[in-house]
């Protein structure tokens, strides 16, 4: 069938090419695809990503280790990236049946703790965030996935809460340096939140807090999983360490970076089991 200048394909694409969109057909096929051949409503989607807010919002969900997530103002857009820690957890649990208590902080759309529970049949977790938006929504996705009964979600700052020890602590802190969030790219300043991306002058602010709540949370044997920037992992470390904690090692993403940083509480790694050593083969290399 030979493909007109009227195709609506053809119009959308052109436009978003036009605003500087990468893949503009590939774009309008999702965007008339979304609208269910609906032109009108096609036209608003083409003039929504023409301003760059992103397909995912567009959508409103997006899909997080083969699960559907829906979004609002108040989450953070889940990345591929960030599936690292996943990967990170489940290489090293040795029992995925086990009755595990998992701790997400800054959970957002609830992406890490449901994901985990979709694997770990017998885990229940908390999920916790200081924006009531980002927990509301979490809810509903643990809801629309049927992880409610398994999954709660809490309104709260880590640094004045106190929780149930956890078998297993997951973070995917803000850590963009806050004089850096300005140069991102437009789908990420206009549309998720900067409380979810500001970690501070030199971006570290977050762990800072979070480490010494972890050494307070963590189960003696427990794993914990830190998501990092680029170019973070020495210095998270440290922080790491110099709470009493002890550093397993990182895990890398598909693009090479090393985005997971993986530890335990310092006197199990100090004993017997030699972690630092044993798990350098789940994938994780040391620091």
């Amino acid at each position: 069938m030979t493909v007109t200048a009227e195709d609506p394909i053809v119009r959308a694409a052109r436009s978003l090419a036009v605003a500087g969109i990468a893949n503009p057909r590939h774009e309008a096929r999702l965007l008339l695809a979304l609208a269910a051949g609906d032109e009108t409503r096609l036209a608003d989607y083409v003039r929504r990503r023409i301003a760059h807010e992103p397909y995912s919002r567009i959508r409103g969900a997006r899909e997080f280790w083969s699960l559907d997530f829906a979004l609002s103002p108040d989450t953070l857009d889940p990345r591929p990236d960030s599936e690292t820690l996943i990967e990170a957890a489940l290489a090293a649990l040795p029992d995925r049946l086990a009755s595990l208590r998992i701790l997400d902080l800054g959970t957002g759309t609830g992406a890490l703790l449901l994901a985990l529970l979709s694997e770990c049949p017998n885990a229940t977790g908390i999920g916790l965030d200081i924006l009531p938006g980002a927990v509301a929504t979490a809810a509903r996705n643990a809801a629309a996935l049927g992880l409610a009964n398994r999954a709660r979600f809490v309104t709260g700052d880590w640094s004045a809460i106190d929780l149930t020890a956890a078998d297993v602590i997951l973070a995917n802190p803000p850590y963009i340096p806050s004089g850096e969030i300005a140069a991102l790219p437009p789908e990420v300043v206009g549309f998720d939140p900067w409380r979810a991306l500001d970690g501070g002058n030199d971006g570290l602010a977050a762990y800072r807090s979070l480490a010494p709540f972890v050494r307070k949370t963590l189960q003696r044997d427990g794993w914990a999983f830190f998501e990092l920037g680029a170019g973070q992992v020495d210095t998270v470390a440290a922080i790491v360490t110099a709470s009493g904690l002890h550093v397993i090692g990182a895990r890398r993403d598909l693009a090479g970076y090393e985005r997971c940083l993986v530890f335990r509480q310092a006197e199990f790694g100090e004993g017997g089991a030699e972690p630092s050593k044993k798990q350098v083969g789940f994938g994780f290399h040391p620091v």
